[in-house]
């Protein structure tokens, strides 16, 4: 690939952003409280850090200071400042490409920072939960935010995950002539592995012009045994199974779309 020759530091800024969405149903308000409890220890503040500091090193980010908090009743937040980390410019990787990559040297995150919230709820009456995770990897120069992308979407194992990358800013050439984006790309999909395109339904939202690109991912299997929370779909009556099942779905249909939808009749 020819590599673009810059007029001193790359100015661009580079951010992609996940919100995630974990999706289960609780029968009863102790089995709430419960699984509130429950995704509250599994994502909590140090387990949090361990993933955005795993991400610096998929990246190749040098950190410069952690700030974490769990929250009272529940949620997290994690925030990491990064900086370039020096080494060889020969060995450093300038392209866009699917990460994580264990030999991956990458290198000129000035200034940056990686987050994350967490955002755990319960329906008080239909028995549905609904844990969101919002990570953001905000990066500058010419290293990719984008090779943290298999990784992370892994490490949450969602069922619906609305991802935005956009690249703001310019940077300039040896010749002064700007440059709004240094790198190819029509879809955050091209940035995937097959082994995660396989499992999401995927649609684009782009913005081409404005370098700023959206894409939405809902699971395209569903079985009802990963969605009940203390409970197995052979307890329950086939009535009631088709009506968990309904609700479900619908909910994930309903934040895959971003709109609410009428219940369908049984």
């Amino acid at each position: 690939m020819h590599k673009l020759k810059l007029h001193g530091f790359n100015n661009l800024t580079k951010s992609l952003s996940f919100c995630v969405y974990d999706i289960c149903y609780a029968k009863t308000a102790q089995d709430r409280d419960r699984y509130i409890a429950y995704i509250d220890e599994q994502y909590n503040a140090n387990r949090l850090t361990e993933i955005l500091t795993e991400t610096c090193s998929i990246i190749g980010a040098n950190i410069l200071n952690i700030a974490r908090q769990d929250y009272d009743p529940q949620g997290a937040s994690v925030t990491i400042l990064i900086s370039e980390e020096p080494m060889d410019p020969n060995l450093v990787d300038r392209s866009e490409n699917p990460g994580p990559l264990p030999d991956a040297i990458v290198a000129h995150l000035d200034k940056s920072h990686i987050c994350v919230h967490t955002y755990p709820e319960s329906h008080p009456e239909s028995g549905l939960c609904t844990f969101r995770a919002d990570i953001e990897v905000s990066t500058c120069g010419v290293i990719s935010p984008l090779k943290a992308l298999n990784y992370l979407i892994h490490q949450l194992e969602s069922d619906i995950v609305t991802l935005d990358y956009r690249v703001r800013g310019f940077t300039r050439d040896i010749n002064g002539i700007k440059h709004y984006i240094d790198h190819k790309i029509n879809s955050i999909q091209n940035f995937m592995t097959e082994d995660i395109t396989s499992l999401y339904h995927m649609v684009d939202v782009n913005v081409y012009q404005e370098n700023i690109f959206h894409t939405k991912m809902m699971l395209k299997e569903f079985d009802l045994d990963h969605y009940l929370f203390n409970a197995k779909p052979e307890d329950l009556d086939p009535a009631e199974r088709q009506h968990i099942t309904r609700r479900l779905r619908q909910e994930m249909q309903e934040i895959y779309y971003g709109r609410n939808m009428p219940e369908v009749p049984a």
